[in-house]
């Protein structure tokens, strides 16, 4: 009897809350704050000395901490970093692919299922349109209370993007010290075709992505917009906590009709490309890269540092 009790009484919230919302052009804004956790041992952290670890890990906190602020409407909402909490020069590290990772504003419509990506990747600007995709929720009855609203729990199994950095891991097999079988793979891969050992000697060969992840995020009806931080959204009301593998997106503040609206717009300056045309093109970049910098570590031939 609880479960059907529970139903019932999800749904006359949901149901009286519409009509309040429905009775006025409304606009919200929540903040939220952008945890990934990430084991430097993973990436050869066990050889370096402590001292040297702390200062890799605080420079990295800039990176895999942040606050986002996403401003909504009924059908529409931008998603962007707080870059008033950003000190000068932080979270831009990895060289020239910090600001590839983190990526400007996200703009949603869930009624037109349309995603707009800002997207700076060396110097050069890039709108990613793609259609914006569903995740089949599985709606739970377990509840919480985050600041002063109930959240109901949903899960969902989410495909991800084969550069999404929050993932990234050590591939599984790879042992450093054994040379031996690396260089009998380095002779066996000169036998394949120039695209499937550009593809298994590739900038993503030392680390992996999972295909999919599990998700479990928390949404309140009392605001009955199926909007989210990030790409999440469809739920049947405002989702304030994502738990997606190592990464944790949690609302810290909703301030709900402000006094001054902010205007929600379609990005408009950059290229157009998909996510997929995206890839390719770091894809390239990163073999270029790999090629420049690393071509010293094969006899020195056409691969060392320009001047």
């Amino acid at each position: 009897m609880k479960k059907p009790l529970l139903k019932l009484t999800l749904l006359l919230v949901f149901c009286f809350v519409s009509i309040s919302f429905a009775q006025q052009d409304f606009q919200g804004k929540a903040y939220y704050m952008s945890k990934t956790t990430m084991n430097l041992d993973d990436f050869g952290g066990r050889e370096m000395s402590p001292e040297r670890k702390k200062q890799i890990e605080a420079r990295m906190k800039s990176f895999l901490e942040k606050e986002y602020i996403l401003t909504f409407n009924k059908t529409e909402s931008i998603y962007k970093e707080d870059e008033k909490l950003e000190a000068p020069g932080g979270g831009r590290g990895f060289g020239g692919f910090g600001s590839s990772l983190t990526g400007g504003p996200q703009y949603k419509n869930v009624q037109s299922k349309e995603l707009i990506q800002d997207q700076e990747f060396f110097g050069k600007q890039f709108l990613i349109k793609d259609e914006l995709k569903s995740l089949e929720w599985k709606m739970g009855s377990e509840t919480k209370q985050i600041g002063q609203y109930m959240c109901f729990k949903a899960t969902a199994t989410k495909t991800v993007d084969e550069f999404d950095w929050r993932s990234m891991r050590p591939r599984r097999g790879r042992d450093r010290n054994d040379s031996d079988k690396e260089e009998s793979k380095k002779v066996k891969d000169s036998t394949k075709t120039d695209d499937k050992a550009s593809k298994d000697n590739g900038p993503m060969s030392e680390v992996e992505v999972p295909k999919t992840i599990e998700v479990v995020a928390w949404y309140t009806v009392q605001i009955p917009v199926n909007q989210g931080p990030d790409d999440y959204w469809g739920l049947p009301g405002l989702i304030l906590e994502i738990n997606a593998d190592r990464t944790t997106i949690l609302c810290t503040k909703i301030v709900m009709n402000p006094e001054e609206k902010e205007a929600i717009e379609k990005p408009e300056k950059g290229d157009i490309v998909t996510q997929a045309e995206y890839n390719e093109i770091i894809t390239k970049k990163m073999n270029e890269m790999r090629e420049m910098y690393g071509g010293r570590n094969r006899g020195g031939r056409g691969g060392g540092r320009r001047n």
